[in-house]
């Protein structure tokens, strides 16, 4: 009986995120593997999948984990996308003296409204959760896939202004 209660304790030790590493390298070698940016779109979630298949990944704490730190590697994809992006295009602004909406300017407004949109429309997949421990997964998961969609699409922009 001892015994059994022992493994039992075991088995229900608390998992914390310290438990868990993460690797960018499966979402990183995927996107050094494609050859249109369409594929590119198949690449997200390959790490943070990786990530889960750890003993512990399938839990509420290791998705978020994995989930999470996916995200913050597309965030960091994002920022370098953005910014690149926002000096060609004021580059190209410089060239258009005529031009009546500023190239530069609009993908800031745009950039900004998209950012609104994400973060409203991965408050509703976690909405639907009801407040369940399924809900920052939700929205974790939501937030991981349009963020590396958003950058997939940014370097698509800025590979075809130039």
């Amino acid at each position: 009986m001892r015994l059994t209660i022992l493994l039992a304790a075991l088995i229900a030790v608390p998992v914390s995120a310290a438990d868990f590493s993460f690797d960018p390298a499966p979402t990183e070698l995927c996107l050094a593997a494609v050859s249109d940016d369409a594929q590119g779109y198949d690449c997200i979630g390959r790490a943070a999948t990786a990530c889960m298949e750890q003993p512990g990944g399938d839990t509420t704490i290791g998705m978020g984990f994995c989930l999470d730190a996916e995200l913050d590697h597309w965030d960091g994809r994002l920022n370098g996308a953005y910014q690149a992006l926002r000096a060609d295009l004021t580059a190209q602004d410089a060239d258009r003296t005529n031009a009546a909406i500023s190239l530069s300017d609009s993908a800031r407004d745009m950039q900004r409204a998209w950012i609104g949109f994400r973060d409203a429309r991965c408050s509703f997949e976690a909405a639907q959760w009801q407040g369940g421990t399924g809900a920052s997964p939700a929205f974790l998961g939501c937030a991981m896939t349009m963020t590396a969609e958003q950058t997939l699409y940014l370097w698509s922009v800025l590979q075809g202004a130039r």
